[in-house]
Parts: structure tokens; sequence; C-alpha cells
């Protein structure tokens, strides 16, 4: 069974391309590049991304105008149904800025733009993209982002300790994150925002292979490849 999977593009991204190039290495079948005017998904999609750039050019605030782009409508359905949807970067920023998740993303502390590899710590390993990970294994990831702060107020932050929804969590101070979060999960553990860039690395030549796990734990568990 082939693994078919889509990248949104909005105007500014910069990773779709990056995003497309790590599904398809690790699936074997080249995503739908899906424009974000577009008012439809292609039928029968295992697999939603939103990658990282800088969609609209971070107005108003990073990933609002991208989150009430056209296409987003049918992805929050997709997601509805129990398509699994990631975003990196821009759109982790997308996806609270959706409401398909909680909490937002803030300018980083420190108001300085954050580009290098970091350390995480995988918090859950119970999920459709974790589960190629070990529970409290350290990871190696690269970041770049200027607005990656996470904040949600503490019942928030609360619940989604207690739900186990914490996903990763950066294993050194980086941009302020609320208890170093660097990646969550909705409650029905189908949609994942992460800061961190896993397509960055999935092959030695981009100097390091801890974000194929991410992409792998996927495949498998939606096509058993």
């Amino acid at each position: 069974m082939s693994f078919r999977s889509a990248v949104i593009t909005f105007p500014g991204s910069n990773c779709d391309r990056d995003m497309a190039d790590a599904l398809e290495k690790v699936s074997g079948t080249a995503p739908h590049r899906v424009w974000h005017g577009d008012a439809a998904l292609p039928d029968g999609l295992d697999f939603i991304a939103l990658p990282g750039g800088f969609s609209y050019g971070d107005y108003l605030r990073s990933g609002a105008m991208a989150a009430r782009s056209p296409i987003m409508q049918a992805v929050i359905a997709a997601a509805g149904k129990g398509v699994p949807v990631l975003g990196v970067c821009n759109g982790f920023q997308v996806l609270t800025e959706a409401g398909l998740l909680p909490g937002a993303l803030m300018r980083n502390a420190g108001i300085r733009f954050v580009c290098r590899e970091v350390k995480l710590k995988v918090e859950n390993t119970q999920s459709l993209f974790t589960a190629g990970y070990s529970a409290g294994q350290q990871i190696v990831i690269p970041v770049a982002h200027h607005d990656g702060n996470y904040f949600a107020d503490a019942e928030t932050l609360d619940r989604l300790e207690g739900e186990g929804r914490v996903a990763f969590r950066y294993a050194e101070p980086v941009n302020g994150s609320a208890r170093d979060i660097a990646g969550v999960l909705n409650a029905a553990g189908n949609v994942l925002g992460m800061m961190p860039h896993p397509e960055r690395v999935i092959e030695p030549a981009q100097g390091g292979t801890d974000g194929r796990a991410l992409f792998e734990s996927a495949v498998r568990g939606l096509v058993g490849a």
C-alpha cells in the first residue's frame, strides 16, 4: 500500500521542499504539493504536513494569516476525521493559530533568531509520530526560529503534562518556552506541532539522522511499511 501524503505551501514557506523530500525518501512516494489557495485536499490522504518558513511574511502574528487560508478549512476537517497532521516551526505556529493545538508561539526570550542544533528529550513514545523513539531518549535536531517561545496558561500546561501530550522537551535553554516544551500533541494524538526541524536530519549527509524515526514511525503506523 502506498503512503499518500501532502505538503501545504503558503506564500513565504521555505521548508516545503525539505519536508517533501523527507517524506519521499522515507516513504518511497512523493507527496502531493498543495497550494494555500486551494479549497480542497487530494482524496485519501494518510498524512498532512505544514512546513516551516515565514507564511505571509509573519504579518500580524506568525501563522495567523496562514491559519485563515482557504486550504486550512480542509486541513482542520481532515484532522477532525483522524488524519495525522504534522506542523514544523511555522507549521506549529499555524496549528496553534488555527485552534488545532493549544497555546501560542511568542517572540524568543532574548529577542533573537535562534539557528542551531539543539538537544531534545523525547517525552511521549505512544503517538504515531514518536513510536520510533525510546522514552527519555535524547536526540539532536536543528532549530531556526524567531518566534518559538511556547506559551500557555498554567492550567493548560498542567493538562498537557497530565495527559502526556508533551511530545518533545528542550534538554537545554533555547527560546524561553514554558517548561521547555518543544512539541505538543492534540488530545486525539493525531496532530503534532514542534519547533525543531526533523526533516533536516533524516540522512547522514545532513549531519544527523535523529529526525528520520519520526517519519518512519508515521509510515509504519499508517501503511505498515
